[in-house]
């Protein structure tokens, strides 16, 4: 009787079969080619200013030509100075060589004229010698004045002044009415209007780089510029341990909005070299999870139940990511939702990504 009722009792219990946590799909780690990139940060530069200054020294400004923004071709009048004193300087050493020749003149026909008389003995070798000695001076006197003269016609062309290359004045200081002394800068001349990025990379990352690769920059407001690496700085900064990168602008990106001031000489944007590409074993970004400032994927095993896995990630492409460590090459991985999950929680795996997490 006790046996009938206990067979009965274990008949009516109902059974307890465990229930999945969670609904998710499943992803594979795979390998595929990703580029090699590598970012910095740097200024926007003038590829080469031109310090235009005056080469005249004592006059007075009197008119100004251009002004900054302004673009320029070689030989572009900018600035004329007050010429009168010049010019008065010019008349006088015109007047100067006028005197000097005709004293010239007369020193060659006396120097002929005693010549011709060499051996008659109407002059004395003396007097022949000194008639000869004048004649040399009053030339060395010519060659003199000639030289004042074009010294003074160069001072004159030096009151007009003109660019010396082509491209666009940066900065202007000369004012109207100002006395100039030589050597003052009065523009500043970005030349051919040619613009450089400097990019600062470390030492390690210099190495890396080399002339020709190209470069994707991009402003704070999002704005795309393409570059080319012209040259790479042989010297590391002792403070900084950080070297430059010289890179030529080469224009917006193709689609891109126009650039505006976003690469205008000083504006601080950010550059991606593009080094080159290599194999990498990626997943999608949404089988990542970030716990406490470190990354983690849950694997899905024969059994049906997870396991947290630690991983290192490295690059992205799109929406995947490159797996460095943790996960091998066809590890059946939670796709997403992964954050719902915990160390051996047992899940139902479905052939799509499912459009709600159920429990």
């Amino acid at each position: 009787m006790l046996l009938a009722l206990a067979s009965a009792q274990a008949t009516d219990a109902p059974s307890f079969v465990a229930k999945p946590a969670l609904t998710v799909s499943m992803v594979q780690a795979t390998s595929v080619v990703l580029p090699i990139r590598l970012s910095a940060n740097g200024a926007v530069a003038a590829w080469q200013e031109a310090q235009i200054g005056a080469e005249v020294t004592g006059l007075r400004v009197a008119e100004i030509h251009a002004n900054v923004g302004d673009k320029v071709l070689r030989g572009q009048l900018l600035a004329t100075f007050a010429t009168e004193t010049v010019q008065a300087d010019v008349a006088l050493a015109r007047a100067n060589l006028a005197e000097v020749q005709a004293l010239a003149a007369e020193s060659a026909t006396n120097a002929e004229r005693a010549r011709t008389l060499q051996g008659t003995g109407a002059l004395s070798q003396q007097q022949i010698d000194q008639y000869s000695t004048q004649e040399q001076t009053a030339k060395a006197r010519l060659a003199s004045a000639k030289a004042q003269l074009d010294a003074q016609l160069l001072r004159l062309k030096q009151t007009q002044l003109v660019s010396p290359d082509n491209g666009t004045i940066s900065s202007r200081t000369a004012t109207v009415g100002a006395v100039i002394s030589s050597g003052t800068e009065m523009f500043r001349l970005i030349r051919r209007g040619r613009m450089e990025w400097r990019g600062e990379v470390t030492a390690a990352e210099l190495e890396r780089i080399r002339p020709g690769i190209k470069v994707v920059l991009t402003s704070a407001g999002g704005v795309q510029w393409r570059g080319q690496v012209r040259m790479l700085s042989p010297t590391v900064d002792p403070t900084t341990r950080k070297g430059l990168v010289y890179v030529d602008l080469l224009g917006p990106v193709e689609g891109a909005a126009a650039a505006g001031v976003a690469f205008k000489p000083g504006v601080y944007v950010r550059g991606v070299f593009e080094i080159g590409s290599s194999a990498a074993l990626t997943i999608p970004q949404s089988a990542v999870i970030v716990r406490e400032g470190f990354s983690y994927v849950y694997r899905i095993n024969s059994d049906g139940r997870v396991s947290q896995l630690k991983v290192q990630t490295g690059r992205r492409a799109g929406d995947r990511l490159e797996v460095m460590s943790g996960v091998q090459q066809g590890d059946r991985l939670v796709a997403s939702g992964a954050s719902f999950l915990t160390e051996g929680d047992l899940v139902r795996v479905v052939a799509a990504p499912v459009s709600a997490v159920t429990k």
